[in-house]
């Protein structure tokens, strides 16, 4: 019998998952994911991608927005957005399985000029819709050459751009075309979180983010806000206190070493901060998270 999508990236997964459930491929931006129980909230500020969910199932919360896919859909994501994540169907005996692709803009912008399509009004950050059976298909001949690493160098980039045609000739088209215009407001911003997620733990005077960005100081606060959904500064907040809850889980470290690897200048402010967002000070909510993993394992 022929193998399925599920086959091939469960097969995968199972030998090359880390600790976290991540099996990351040779394919740049490629990862297959493995779970085996309910996670715990996920805090991350996301990428744009594609999440193809092959078994299980998945809740995205961004604002006051949540969306659900199971098995036989996909997540999509267009933007560099705050999201709360939680597997929420999974098991040892059914574990839950996805196919995760980071969106290229480049391939995006060439493909929509060959393609004669115009950009799309939708804006959506953030959207589920069931797995288009074109996209399933690549993903499949995708995930077989990694069985055949002697093809990944000749093969790939054309599988990759193939995946990206079938998302912007199927239901995923109109939220993906914004990704490829290349002085779009989108593409702008994008060019100042690359710098913020590089250098968040540094000041960042808002002026120079809307000069990389080529914007106005009055019009990069707008299209920021609208493309993020959180101003310049609540951006670089999130990305400081991710970073400092995974260096606590990770890495051991105590929150006033994360705190001050992160930026911060004062260990009551990263407290306050951290509680706002993660609804606990930080030892109370570290300790609960590596509670809750002990009782799953």
């Amino acid at each position: 019998m022929q193998d399925t999508l599920l086959d091939t990236v469960r097969r995968y997964a199972q030998a090359n998952a880390d600790p976290a459930g991540a099996a990351r491929t040779p394919v740049p931006g490629l990862t297959a994911i493995r779970a085996t129980r309910r996670s715990g909230l996920d805090y991350a500020i996301s990428r744009p991608l594609v999440a193809l969910i092959l078994q299980g199932s998945k809740d995205v919360t961004m604002g006051a927005e949540t969306v659900t896919v199971s098995a036989g859909g996909s997540l999509l994501i267009t933007a560099d957005v705050p999201t709360v994540s939680q597997i929420t169907d999974a098991s040892v005996r059914d574990p839950y399985f996805s196919l995760v692709l980071d969106l290229d803009p480049a391939v995006i912008a060439e493909l929509m000029v060959e393609m004669k399509i115009a950009p799309a009004t939708d804006r959506r950050p953030l959207s589920g819709e069931p797995t288009d059976a074109e996209v399933a298909d690549a993903a499949l001949r995708l995930m077989r050459l990694l069985e055949r690493p002697a093809s990944l160098p000749i093969l790939q980039s054309q599988l990759v751009r193939e995946m990206h045609y079938w998302l912007l000739a199927g239901r995923h088209g109109a939220a993906i075309r914004r990704l490829g215009l290349p002085d779009s407001q989108a593409q702008r911003v994008a060019r100042a979180v690359a710098v913020l997620r590089t250098e968040f733990a540094r000041p960042l005077p808002v002026d120079r983010l809307a000069s990389v960005a080529g914007m106005s100081l009055s019009s990069f606060h707008q299209h920021f806000r609208s493309v993020t959904s959180l101003s310049p500064l609540q951006f670089q907040k999130q990305l400081r206190l991710i970073e400092a809850r995974r260096l606590m889980l990770a890495e051991g470290a105590n929150s006033s070493s994360a705190a001050f690897a992160v930026g911060y200048e004062s260990v009551p402010q990263f407290t306050r901060e951290y509680r706002r967002m993660f609804g606990l000070p930080p030892v109370r909510d570290t300790d609960a998270a590596r509670n809750m993993a002990a009782a799953a394992a």
